[in-house]
């Protein structure tokens, strides 16, 4: 009589592999599709700041920020691109830090928004980006364990 084990790589004290990983657990998931996000749309936010393909930015600036900053609003333009594909980069090396620095830059533009009348509904959009930010950071507690590098 023979028998014929199966290897659960758990049980072995082995981790499972990425691929494993993904096609199995609802929460890392979860975790990979945020990181995605939160990676590759500060990032190209960041870089149309610079042509204004997508929307003129500019006009998001509420003038009393506009009053205090050096320089013109498309010069504060460039500086917000530059701060935004910074933090998409963060994301995607170390989202343990990075989710928190998006979710605070997207609470900075949930104040400029909410001073400036007209633009409540992207006030409320960016909300619930940052609450998106927050949840990716929450899950990085689990799956981004504090150290240097990108962990797949």
């Amino acid at each position: 009589m023979s028998t014929t084990a199966t290897l659960d790589p758990r049980a072995a004290g082995l981790s499972p592999t990425f691929g494993e990983r993904i096609k199995s657990d609802p929460a890392y998931q979860a975790f990979w599709l945020l990181r995605i996000v939160f990676t590759v749309a500060p990032i190209v936010f960041g870089l149309d700041k610079f042509g204004n393909v997508l929307v003129d930015w500019e006009r998001y600036l509420a003038p009393w920020i506009n009053d205090i900053i050096p320089g013109s609003a498309s010069t504060a333009m460039h500086l917000v691109g530059i701060i935004e594909i910074v933090a998409g980069i963060a994301v995607a090396l170390k989202p343990r830090y990075g989710a928190y620095l998006v979710a605070a830059w997207l609470g900075g533009i949930i104040v400029d928004l909410l001073t400036y009348s007209g633009y409540y509904d992207v006030a409320l959009r960016d909300f619930g980006l940052l609450v998106g930010a927050l949840a990716l950071a929450r899950l990085a507690s689990a799956y981004d364990p504090p150290g240097v590098g990108i962990r797949v």
